[in-house]
């Protein structure tokens, strides 16, 4: 019987690959990568010659109905990002509900996800939290910044390293200066950085350091 598998890869250190998710990327018949040549890599590295396709967020919503149809024929797929989990801020939501829509079988496998990483070693509340993902960019922002700032859960949030001074920035101005901060960058790379403090604090460490790699930001609630 066909199934949908959703499975998580490294964010950046090969080692945290699993066992099961090289067994299952050997085993399917097809394999769904947000960008092919960087999970090329992944698979050269771990052996894998399973045919892989293009599946990103320019290309998912033309293909899904197509990709059904594979799984109800009996072919068995994986769906693959960059780095961590899919769907979690990565393609794959829309193929999964429409699966689920249509009686397959879905299986997520465990894995990576940088948020977890980020969000344990802030020394922030951790027991109950909001993942925010990435800001809306213009659209929105302010709206959902206005409302964010009554949030009293932790809060998760994704960030580019050339939008980080701005995000910080509105964080003061939304949230207050002294709103406790927690900015982890280039999670299980060579120069995983964490730095802790207040709005303020991290605007100002950020601004004399401007910061490289995939970025964490994990904020206090409102008191």
């Amino acid at each position: 019987m066909s199934k949908l598998y959703l499975v998580p890869t490294p964010i950046g250190n090969l080692k945290d690959m699993t066992f099961r998710a090289v067994e299952v990327l050997n085993d399917v018949d097809l394999i769904l990568a947000e960008d092919t040549r960087t999970s090329g890599k992944l698979l050269k590295h771990f052996e894998i010659t399973t045919q892989m396709q293009s599946h990103h967020m320019h290309n998912e919503h033309k293909t899904v109905t197509h990709l059904v149809e594979k799984l109800k024929s009996g072919v068995s797929i994986a769906v693959i990002s960059d780095a961590g989990t899919p769907a979690i801020s990565d393609p794959g939501f829309l193929l999964t509900r429409a699966a689920v829509e249509n009686n397959i079988e879905v299986e997520c496998l465990p894995g990576a996800t940088a948020f977890v990483p980020a969000l344990v070693n802030s020394g922030l509340p951790n027991d109950k939290f909001v993942f925010e993902g990435f800001l809306p960019v213009k659209k929105g922002r302010q709206t959902r910044l206005l409302l964010l700032a009554e949030e009293t859960r932790t809060m998760i949030f994704y960030e580019s390293p050339h939008k980080l001074i701005k995000t910080l920035l509105h964080f003061c101005e939304y949230f207050g200066e002294d709103r406790q901060v927690s900015v982890s960058r280039e999670l299980t790379k060579i120069f995983e950085e964490t730095i802790r403090g207040t709005a303020k604090d991290l605007l100002e460490h950020y601004t004399n350091k401007p910061p490289k790699g995939e970025i964490v930001i994990i904020v206090g609630g409102k008191k």
